[in-house]
């Protein structure tokens, strides 16, 4: 497929974009504008999240509008409005205080994506206590690692999750005094060492006051892990909620109609700064979905919630061209206007193909947990050029740099050259430190901007290029090539599905491009297919940047947020340890 520009000159929308005229906004743009768009706390008593979500809605005319609508994987279907969601987060924040559990107290939660898993984080929000998300695929070690980390004081889950990865753990978590079970099919629990959810809200009051709350008090802790080393805590602040409410209406183009779906979940980052307070606070709809990823269930949600907005990531995206155009061709979807995409970076290939199945591209953008909210992105009215990151928010300044002396950088100024992306801090959602571990936070930042650990380049337009992580990118024959770049072209192929890229040690070139391919249904892995592949990406990439090796396998190995662990890839192949894994969604 095609790699230039996917141009929206001239475009006719369906809603005219928040963010028309790039450098119009940029230049206007200032961080304590975007504050202006939020109420803050009755009384000056400063900014919280959960008010901003949800209780200044429910107090105006959108008190009956639809906040969010989850549907069950079994067909059931709950609709919360604002009016309710404040209710029943006040319910929750009445329970916290009767346990005890106040400000900057860490309330943990292990669950899919139940309707208490988004009461929990808006109560515990409002009382101020810190919202920790755990992913509930997770095994019993790095939840515990996670818990233990944070220091855990409750533990909202289900029966089931608590029976198989927590209740042996109890004794190695010491802080970990209140177990609330949510009862599977709201049965009553009755587990020993453990509180009925559904008990305590019953009997807990309607009525809530949100305590005053400085923007920079801790309200989020989210936890990443690196390549090495153990778990990292980002700690994320009230304040953060005007970077997520004002990058939701400029990057993902929220308007007051819109019916937006994020199939993160609120496990990781994404799922918890635009699956829960960003369209909340942009006073929209919202659908969560229970089930696993499907695409056929998947197209019926879009076509039958009529769906405005869909943000989802590159995996994803693969699984449905995996799954074919002729699927898709069974669906309709009127509403769907705008499409975006997050997680790890969108090969050109996957922006195309939103044209074609969707009538729309896809629009990819960068930020990560540390960032707590987009930075660079793809706007609805501007030009795509497939493969790029975008360009930055307005209140952002990027570059890219190279590190200089014991503590320094210098910023290339010249288009298209190599560095690592850096960010000047500033911005409300910024994460504050790694929670325990101050040495490590201040090892981010360097020449006055937070490194972000991605190499990356910027063209002449100021549009922002992926090239790999830091620990990734692959030095052979004194050149560096970017794993990202090989596995976009080799995706380019009609045979190719995913591919991840390594370099393996050579005694000559120091490393080889080594590519490991998954393949659509219909193909299969034959030395003649290998032969065409290898010959394929010579053509497109030149013979230093192509892979010297291709070995196929069913699946890659993917963390739960869907970015294909090369880490992992690498050290099967070289008979490396594994390291941590607990965020790894399948064996390749």
């Amino acid at each position: 497929m095609a790699r230039g520009t996917v141009s929206k000159s001239g475009a006719k929308w369906a809603v005219v974009p928040n963010l028309r005229d790039y450098a119009e906004v940029r230049a206007a743009f200032s961080w304590d504008q975007a504050r202006r768009e939020l109420d803050g706390l009755p009384g000056g008593q400063g900014l919280n999240i959960a008010h901003e979500a949800v209780d200044r809605h429910a107090a105006g005319p959108l008190a009956d509008h639809l906040a969010l609508r989850w549907l069950g994987k079994y067909g059931a279907v709950q609709d919360f409005t604002y009016t309710r969601l404040r209710s029943l987060t006040n319910r929750f924040a009445n329970v916290l205080r009767a346990l005890g559990a106040g400000p900057r107290d860490r309330v943990y939660v292990l669950a899919g994506r139940v309707p208490e898993l988004y009461v929990v984080a808006l109560g515990t929000l409002k009382n101020r206590s810190v919202f920790c998300p755990l992913f509930s695929a997770f095994g019993p070690e790095p939840v515990r690692a996670r818990l233990a980390i944070g220091g855990a004081r409750v533990l909202v889950t289900t029966e089931s999750l608590y029976r198989r990865k927590v209740a042996g753990l109890r004794s190695s978590l010491p802080d970990l005094e209140h177990v609330l079970l949510v009862g599977d099919d709201r049965r009553p629990t009755g587990v020993p060492g453990t509180q009925d959810y559904h008990a305590l809200m019953a009997g807990a009051g309607d009525d809530f006051a949100i305590g005053p709350t400085d923007p920079e008090d801790v309200a989020l802790l989210h936890f990443t892990s690196g390549t090495t080393g153990t778990p990292k805590g980002a700690v994320h602040v009230h304040a953060a909620v005007v970077a997520h409410h004002i990058t939701g209406k400029l990057a993902l183009d929220f308007h007051p109609e819109d019916v937006f779906w994020c199939t993160a979940d609120p496990g990781w980052v994404t799922g918890t700064s635009y699956g829960i307070i960003a369209p909340l606070t942009n006073g929209v709809t919202s659908i969560i979905d229970e089930a696993e990823f499907d695409a056929a269930r998947w197209y019926g949600i879009l076509q039958d919630q009529k769906v405005t907005i869909w943000y989802t990531a590159p995996t994803a995206i693969r699984m449905l061209m995996k799954a074919g155009t002729e699927l898709v061709r069974k669906y309709d979807f009127p509403a769907l206007r705008f499409l975006s995409s997050v997680g790890e970076p969108l090969n050109p290939e996957a922006v195309v193909w939103g044209q074609e199945a969707f009538g729309h591209p896809f629009h990819d953008n960068w930020w990560q947990t540390e960032t707590g909210g987009i930075m660079i992105a793809n706007y609805a009215a501007m030009d795509i050029r497939p493969g790029s990151m975008g360009r930055p928010l307005p209140g952002i300044d990027a570059a890219i740099v190279r590190k200089v002396g014991d503590d320094g950088v210098e910023v290339i100024e010249e288009p298209d050259v190599q560095g690592e992306l850096a960010l000047r801090p500033g911005w409300p959602s910024m994460f504050r430190g790694y929670w325990g571990e101050p040495e490590r936070y201040q090892k981010c930042f360097r020449g006055g901007f937070y490194l972000t650990g991605d190499l990356a380049k910027r063209d002449r337009d100021g549009y922002f290029w992926f090239v790999g992580r830091a620990d990734d990118v692959i030095k052979t024959s004194g050149h560096l090539v970017g794993p990202f770049e090989v596995e976009s072209v080799l995706m380019e192929h009609e045979a190719v599905a995913e591919a991840g890229v390594i370099g393996k040690p050579d005694p000559v070139a120091m490393e080889v491009v080594k590519a490991f391919v998954s393949l659509k249904d219909g193909y299969e892995p034959t030395p003649e297919l290998r032969r065409e592949l290898l010959a394929f990406a010579r053509t497109r990439l030149g013979a230093v940047v192509a892979p010297k090796e291709i070995d196929f396998r069913p699946t890659l190995p993917k963390t739960r947020s869907g970015k294909i662990m090369r880490r992992l890839l690498k050290a099967r192949e070289l008979g490396l340890p594994e390291g941590d894994i607990s965020t790894l969604e399948e064996s390749g």
